[in-house]
């Protein structure tokens, strides 16, 4: 592939060829995809993607697959100007970017999985495997049913029940582990070794990556080729951040934008919020935490990716914030009734970090923001259950209507 250059370790820049691997074996650092981007500028242009298919895959010169074959109608999701809760927060150009619509699976994940498969595909892989919280599960078991591919996929038993249903219909093998993400991590690295799986997230992880690098592509693209001033993203292992960032880069790099990229805001859950710690105490390393949050689908303890998030916070002059439980549901809530839009937990906590940093006057009322909404809270609903109100219950009478519904809602 002219694209590709190779893999490189992100600590000693060791290279690597282009392999199911993840792991430097000198320093043990990470392994990240290293594209020719003189060789991609001779072939990409606005006009080519704008005429491409209405997917991610519109965008494959920057992707390390050399033909699209998983997941054809993943991305390409809607960017909402959120007129209401913009008003409510003082901004004039907020943006929602909605991945809880993203198919085939309803969150952000249908995205790093088509190009994760896509690429096991082309290494010969027939069986694809995952460590998750929930939503990559979905997608994995989704993805590999309709590609042909055989699937496993490791969980921790206590997800919500609507996420291990949304696996277990794709018919997959689902393996719910005692404890938390980290526990279900570290068995499935030593199930990698053991078995020619194609995990997306471990040895086939630098490419599952490069997948979420299409939120930044088509957010400039749907913003008419500009990079906002500001993007507000969930904070979970780290790889969605930092991908965000190379995006915005690569775009500028390969000049389909001009502007500077966007300052980096982070968001991550009080209970488990390793990634902020570290970057408030001024470190370069993560000390991990065990996750106690109902925002589960970002309950990582370990992230792999935390020290290159802090990088990018810093590097790009942003901030991270945490938020509580309860600002999580209040977040949940103030999308919903302002936007209509019904996010999960991850959501839920983005909209309440966005809304804190509004409140501190962080952001400009002029600038663009862009907010990632990153699944659907339909997955997550009983996170709501005691916080929101009762159906008002009448017998089938206009005149208990009258008394009861109008003489509460319409008069009260």
């Amino acid at each position: 592939m002219a694209k590709i250059k190779g893999l490189a370790c992100k600590e000693c820049g060791r290279e690597y060829p282009i392999e199911p691997i993840h792991v430097c074996e000198f320093c043990f650092g990470p392994l990240e995809v290293v594209y020719d981007y003189e060789e991609i500028k001779k072939n990409i242009s606005r006009e080519k993607i704008e005429k491409g298919p209405k997917s991610l895959w519109r965008y494959i010169d920057l992707l390390p697959v050399e033909n699209a074959t998983v997941g054809l109608s993943a991305g390409f999701t809607p960017l909402i100007k959120a007129e209401n809760l913009g008003k409510e927060l003082g901004l004039k150009n907020l943006y929602i970017k909605d991945d809880s619509v993203n198919h085939p699976t309803l969150s952000f994940k249908d995205r790093v999985v088509a190009v994760a498969l896509s690429k096991a595909k082309e290494f010969g892989f027939d069986t694809a495997a995952c460590a998750s919280t929930g939503n990559l599960a979905n997608s994995v078991s989704a993805l590999a049913s309709s590609s042909g591919m055989k699937c496993f996929v490791f969980i921790p038993s206590n997800l919500e029940t609507n996420k291990i249903i949304g696996s277990l219909v794709f018919d997959p093998v689902v393996v719910a582990v005692d404890g938390n993400y980290d526990d279900v991590n570290r068995l499935s690295s030593e199930i990698a070794n053991e078995f020619g799986w194609a995990f997306v997230n471990i040895n086939v992880r630098p490419y599952y990556s490069e997948g979420s690098k299409t939120l930044a592509f088509e957010v400039a693209e749907q913003l008419g080729w500009k990079s906002p001033d500001a993007v507000v993203a969930p904070l979970a292992s780290g790889s969605l951040y930092t991908k965000i960032w190379k995006g915005f880069n690569e775009l500028k790099e390969v000049g389909l934008i001009n502007d500077k990229p966007p300052r980096m805001y982070g968001a991550q859950a009080s209970g488990c919020s390793p990634i902020y710690e570290a970057f408030k105490e001024g470190r370069d390393w993560i000390k991990p935490v065990k996750p106690d949050t109902i925002a589960k689908s970002i309950a990582i303890g370990n992230p792999a990716d935390g020290p290159y998030a802090v990088k990018v916070a810093k590097e790009s002059k942003g901030d991270m914030e945490i938020a509580t439980n309860e600002e999580i549901i209040e977040g949940i809530k103030l999308l919903a009734k302002t936007e209509g839009i019904f996010t999960e937990t991850a959501g839920g906590t983005t909209i309440a970090v966005l809304k804190k940093f509004a409140e501190k006057g962080v952001f400009n009322p002029e600038e663009i923001i862009v907010a990632y909404v990153t699944g659907n809270g339909y997955k997550t609903m009983e996170v709501l259950e005691g916080h929101l109100k009762s159906p008002i219950h009448i017998k089938p009478s206009l005149h208990e209507f009258k008394e009861k519904v109008i003489g509460q809602t319409v008069k009260g």
